[in-house]
């Protein structure tokens, strides 16, 4: 196993105390191109807003957020940041919010019994089915990475490729819910999220970061609602299987922060996986959410990601593209016309495959 650096630029990214906007602002941004739909499946009503027109031939990008948040919470920074919307232009986008986790959601009833994590994966054929999506590469964070490894591996068909930040693939369990019960009695639910989404040392040094995301849980979020997605996560106990041989044809890239109290299990998750098809992307000094702290570096990395798997026109591609995959071509191997990941295997066997590890260092 070879391990490639790639330094960036510092100027060029976001450091964990960055001043992020102002929750009006954050909220509101680039939202004038997007149509928002719901759409009924057989677990219950799903939120999903949507940019642009399906294209036959290329996938949708699907995104799903971690427990907590909601889309706009949650990829507003990466999908607001310029080169990432000049590349995705070239896709339909599709933002799925989990069950009552939209802005402005009617509470559940009384009794109200929540998805399960499958039943969260079983309710997105309903989503490719309504918008006549054939495919799609999936964006996902925490429990919105499980749950689209889960659809993945039950509909492998359906998945061209897979982004997965902080993904924990053993689930959660019974003790976990029993310790998130007892924090509970002394915490507000907001905090109790909070220590799921970011590090002990990010929580202690109490960032503008922090603050803003413990204001925007508390306003944005219905808190019945929440408290419903959160104990159904705590109580998952459903690893994620090995998936069969027709299941791992589909590249994955999976990310995390130096810092993120994800780390372990990402890093579990990437020893299970084919190392031939899988990138495995340490931001070095990030911590819970790499893609809101370290928004440029991942975008430029996604944005690799994506013209492996679906390559658009040279002629189309953006400035960022285009140094990103000029200063990569001296590492890059290419399996016929299509370009690869940004790493590469150093061994004879390896040449045309995706390496299995790779750090930022910023």
């Amino acid at each position: 196993m070879s391990e490639l650096r790639f330094p960036e630029e510092k100027p060029l990214l976001r450091g964990q105390d960055t001043e992020m906007e102002s929750v009006d602002t954050f909220l509101s941004a680039a939202d004038t191109d997007w149509k928002e739909h719901d759409i009924e499946t057989p677990y219950g009503m799903l939120h999903v807003v949507i940019r642009g027109t399906p294209k036959s031939n290329r996938p949708a990008i699907l995104t799903y957020h971690d427990v907590g948040l909601n889309h706009k919470l949650c990829f507003s920074t990466l999908f607001g940041y310029e080169d990432m919307q000049e590349i995705t232009k070239h896709f339909v986008v599709c933002h799925v919010d989990a069950p009552g986790q939209q802005v402005g959601a009617s509470q559940f009833p009384q009794g109200y019994q929540y998805p399960t994590m499958e039943n969260l994966a079983d309710m997105l054929p309903s989503v490719l089915q309504h918008f006549g999506f054939q495919t799609i590469i999936g964006i996902g964070v925490g429990a919105g990475s499980y749950v689209l490894a889960k659809f993945a591996l039950i509909f492998p068909e359906m998945v061209e490729g897979l982004v997965l930040v902080n993904i924990d693939p053993n689930g959660k369990g019974w003790i976990d819910w029993a310790a998130s019960k007892l924090s509970g009695l002394t915490s507000s639910l907001p905090d109790t999220v909070l220590s799921h989404l970011f590090s002990q040392e990010e929580l202690m040094n109490n960032t503008e970061l922090v603050q803003n995301y413990r204001q925007q849980i508390s306003s944005c979020v219905n808190q019945s609602n929440l408290q419903l997605f959160w104990s159904m996560y705590n109580r998952w106990a459903a690893p994620l299987r090995t998936p069969r041989p027709s299941c791992s044809r589909a590249p994955v890239m999976l990310v995390v922060g130096d810092n993120s109290p994800a780390e372990d299990s990402v890093v579990d998750c990437n020893s299970k996986l084919d190392p031939t098809t899988t990138t495995f992307l340490k931001m070095a000094d990030s911590g819970g959410l790499p893609q809101v702290t370290q928004h440029l570096s991942v975008a430029l990395n996604v944005t690799c990601f994506l013209l492996f798997v679906s390559p658009v026109p040279s002629a189309s591609m953006t400035r960022l593209a285009r140094s990103r995959t000029a200063s990569l071509t001296s590492a890059s191997s290419v399996d016929g016309n299509r370009p690869r990941p940004c790493t590469q295997s150093e061994s004879s066997e390896g040449i045309g495959q995706i390496n299995h590890t790779m750090e930022v260092s910023c």
